[in-house]
């Protein structure tokens, strides 16, 4: 364990830093296998998945593009991010917090000046009840922990695309 700086917070939270290779199985464990299909929307759905790390990226964007109901569009930073909601106004957006450029708490207050009524799900491996509590917060609809996503991906998206919120299970958070 080391302490590492959260800017988002502002202040020196204790956690792992992982390095690469550990990055890579960790996304692969959490990923391994395709997300089934989702049957419960009745018309097309904008995504924008907002994620640095590629691996995670693709396979939230290939899952999503299994499933005819999502016109799904990436990019991998938080200025990027801000600049496609404004263009696209998806309806939902996936979220990593810790992001170049403009970490994803950021990009959440600043997407909500302009398009109030998208859906926010983070996607972070930061599992600090202070930090999740923050991205709470900025009025989102759900935060969904890296390691359960094969699990929770598709229960969270049909909670907050049914106006509900979703915690993934055992973050400490109420």
């Amino acid at each position: 364990m080391s302490s590492i700086f959260h800017p988002y917070l502002g202040a020196p939270q204790v956690g792992r830093v992982m390095g690469l290779a550990s990055a890579d199985r960790y996304a692969q464990r959490a990923t391994s296998s395709v997300l089934p299909r989702f049957e419960s929307l009745a018309r097309p759905c904008k995504v924008l998945v907002v994620e640095d790390f590629e691996q995670f990226r693709r396979v939230i964007c290939s899952a999503l593009e299994q499933w005819a109901e999502f016109q799904v569009t990436e990019v991998s930073d938080g200025l990027q991010a801000v600049q496609k909601a404004k263009e696209l106004k998806p309806n939902l957006i996936l979220l990593d917090i810790g992001l170049p450029n403009l970490n994803g708490i950021e990009v959440a207050r600043r997407v909500r000046e302009f398009a109030p009524d998208a859906r926010i799900i983070f996607l972070s491996q930061e599992s600090s009840p202070d930090v999740i509590r923050e991205a709470l917060r900025r009025d989102t609809s759900g935060y969904v922990h890296k390691s359960c996503l094969r699990r929770d991906l598709r229960p969270a998206i049909e909670a907050v695309l049914e106006g509900k919120r979703f915690v993934s299970r055992g973050l400490g958070v109420h």
